[in-house]
């Protein structure tokens, strides 16, 4: 059975930490924890910030192509662990207004002078497939604007 995208969001609604990967320098693929910042009701799309100057901004300038991983714990109980991948393709913003609308109090913490933080960008990624294991399911789900050029043949 393939879950619906409002399925999917209910399960990565509760997982606030993601790992981004990028394609970065000589072929090597990095990846960094990002937190969703409370902005987890998830369409498609996941936001994420991020200072120009970093290896993630640099990685996504040059190639956009993404994966998001999401990992929510099971445990005691009977609760079920979740993984959900997203490969996604990410567009850098640097318009205000879009920061002040996925903006969080507790990014304070991080970008001192808020959404006028000299260098902040703001992380779109747009997803175009997501896989999913919920310790009973597992499938695919091609999201809107995925292109047979995006596509690739299921892998599980």
């Amino acid at each position: 059975m393939t879950k619906t995208l409002a399925e999917l969001a209910a399960l990565i609604g509760k997982i606030d930490f993601a790992t981004l990967s990028t394609h970065s320098q000589g072929g090597t693929i990095a990846g960094r924890p990002m937190s969703n910042n409370g902005d987890v009701e998830y369409d498609g799309d996941s936001w994420y910030f991020a200072c120009e100057d970093t290896r993630t901004v640099q990685d996504l300038r040059a190639n956009p192509t993404c994966a998001l991983s999401f990992h929510g714990k099971g445990g005691l109980l009977g609760m079920k662990p979740v993984f959900v991948h997203i490969e996604g393709e990410a567009e850098l913003i640097k318009d205000k207004a879009q920061f002040a609308a996925h903006w969080a109090k507790d990014l304070d913490l991080w970008f001192k002078e808020g959404v006028d933080t000299p260098g902040l960008t703001l992380i779109k990624v747009h997803g175009i497939r997501a896989h999913y294991w919920d310790g009973e399911d597992q499938g695919e789900i091609v999201l809107e604007g995925a292109t047979s050029q995006t596509r690739a043949p299921a892998t599980f």
